[in-house]
C-alpha cells in the first residue's frame, strides 16, 4: 500500500514538472523576438558645431630688422650681445678706423691741391683776359685758360665729394641700432673681419617688440574661400602643450606658394605676447574659427557617408517602386543623394543628403535632409524628418561568425 502511494506521488510530481516546462515553452514562443542589431547608430541631438581651418605656421616678431655694414674692416669693439635690449642710435660695434682715417687725410689733401689749382687757373684766366684786351695774345689762348679754370673747378668738386665719402666711411665704421628692440641674433665676434665687397653682411638681427608677435602660416587653396580678416584663431606650441593661445587673422597674402603642384597661401595672424612666453621661430598649430552654430540640430558626420549594401538597396528600390505604383499621384520623386561629402562650410546654400534612421524594428529607414555647417565630427541638419533623440545609422555591423 505504501509503495503504491509513493509511486502516485512521483507520478504527480513528474506531471507538474512537465506542465511547467510546457507553459514556459509556450510563453517563450508567444513573446515577440527582438531582431538583432545590424547597424551602429548615434542619437540626434542639439549642440555646438564649429567649422575650423587648420594650418601650421611659424611665430615671428612683427618687426624684424637685419643690421649690416656698408664698409669692410676688423671688429675692434663689440658693445652688444644676444638678448640685449638696445635703443635707437646705440653703438653695437666698431670697426678698425685706421684705414678710414687715412682715406680722410688723403681726401683732404686732394681738396687742398684742387683749391690751389683752382686759384692758379683763376689768376691765369684773369691775366690772359687783360692781355687779349690789349691784343698781346690771341683769343685762342683765352679760351684755353677758361677751359683750365673750369677743369680746376670740377676737380675741386670731385675732391670734396671724395672727402665726404671718406667721412661717411668713418661714420659707417661705427654700427648703431636703427630701432629700439631686442637683439635675437648676432653673427659677428670681436676680431672678426667684416667683408662688404659684394653684399651687405648681416651682423645683428633686432626684434622691435617681442610683446607683439605674428604667425606666418600656409593655408591650402581649398580653405581660402572661407577666410576673411579679423577671424579668431586658437593655436598651440610644443613648448606649452597644455595651453592654448589666442590669435586674430590680420592679412591674407595673394602671392601663391606652389610646391610640387600643391598651392598654398600665406596667412598672417596677430598674437599678443605680453608675458613673452612665445619665442621667435616656434612652430604653431593653428585653428582658424571660420563659423560657429551654438545650438544646431546635429548628427554625426559619419551618417552622411553610410550607404546600404547592394542587396538592401535593391529591396529599398523595389519598396519605393511598389509605393509609387500604388500612389502615383501623391508620391514625389526623391531627390538623388550626393555621394561625395565635402567637409566645408556651405553658408546659406544647404545641400541635400540621404541618411538612415532606425525605426522601432531596428530597420534602416531613409530620410532626406538638407545640411548646413559641417566638420569632421558633426553636421548641422537644416531641414528633414529628424528629431532630437532619434537614432541615425553611422555604419553596418559585421555579422557574427559561427564558432
Amino acid at each position: 500500500m505504501k509503495i503504491l502511494t509513493k509511486k502516485r506521488v512521483l507520478a504527480a510530481a513528474a506531471l507538474l514538472v512537465a506542465g511547467a516546462a510546457a507553459v514556459a515553452y509556450a510563453k517563450l514562443n508567444s513573446e515577440p523576438k527582438t531582431p538583432p542589431l545590424k547597424y551602429r547608430a548615434s542619437a540626434v541631438d542639439t549642440g555646438s558645431i564649429t567649422h575650423t581651418v587648420t594650418a601650421t605656421g611659424t611665430i615671428n616678431p612683427v618687426a624684424l630688422v637685419n643690421v649690416g655694414s656698408q664698409v669692410s674692416g676688423t671688429v675692434v669693439e663689440l658693445e652688444a650681445d644676444f638678448n640685449d635690449r638696445v635703443k635707437k642710435g646705440q653703438v653695437l660695434l666698431k670697426l678698425d678706423p685706421t684705414i678710414f682715417n687715412a682715406q680722410v687725410g688723403q681726401a683732404r689733401a686732394s681738396v687742398a691741391s684742387a683749391q690751389a689749382s683752382l686759384r692758379l687757373a683763376q689768376a691765369s684766366f684773369e691775366r690772359n683776359k687783360q692781355l687779349v684786351a690789349q691784343n698781346f695774345i690771341s683769343s685762342l689762348a683765352l679760351d684755353q685758360s677758361q677751359r683750365e679754370l673750369e677743369v680746376a673747378r670740377a676737380n675741386g668738386q670731385l675732391a670734396r665729394a671724395q672727402l665726404d665719402r671718406a667721412l661717411a666711411d668713418v661714420n659707417n665704421s661705427v654700427i648703431r641700432s636703427p630701432i629700439d628692440g631686442v637683439i635675437i641674433k648676432r653673427t659677428i665676434d670681436l676680431g672678426q673681419t667684416v667683408a662688404a665687397s659684394f653684399n651687405t653682411p648681416n651682423l645683428f638681427q633686432i626684434a622691435q617688440d617681442l610683446t607683439k608677435m605674428q604667425i606666418d602660416t600656409s593655408v591650402s587653396e581649398a580653405d581660402v574661400g572661407a577666410l576673411k580678416d579679423g577671424l579668431p584663431a586658437r593655436f598651440v606650441v610644443d613648448a606649452y602643450p597644455n595651453r592654448e593661445f589666442n590669435a586674430t587673422m590680420r592679412q591674407f597674402r595673394l602671392a601663391p606658394n606652389v610646391v610640387q603642384n600643391v598651392v598654398t597661401y600665406n596667412v598672417v595672424l596677430d598674437v599678443a605676447n605680453e608675458d613673452e612666453l612665445l619665442k621667435p621661430g616656434m612652430t604653431a598649430q593653428v585653428r582658424l574659427v571660420v563659423d560657429n552654430r551654438p545650438k544646431a540640430l546635429r548628427i554625426p558626420t559619419a551618417a552622411l557617408r553610410f550607404r546600404l549594401s547592394e542587396e538592401e538597396q535593391e529591396k529599398e528600390r523595389k519598396a519605393l517602386a511598389d509605393k509609387q505604383a500604388k500612389e502615383p499621384a501623391n508620391t514625389a520623386a526623391l531627390p538623388p543623394p550626393e555621394d561625395d561629402f565635402a567637409l566645408q562650410n556651405t553658408g546659406a546654400t544647404a545641400r541635400m543628403f540621404k541618411v538612415y534612421k532606425l525605426n522601432a524594428k531596428n530597420e534602416a529607414q531613409p530620410v532626406d535632409i538638407r545640411i548646413g555647417l559641417s566638420n569632421f565630427r558633426y553636421t548641422e541638419v537644416v531641414s528633414g524628418d529628424l528629431k532630437v533623440g532619434e537614432r541615425v545609422v553611422t555604419r553596418s555591423l559585421a555579422p557574427a561568425k559561427d564558432m
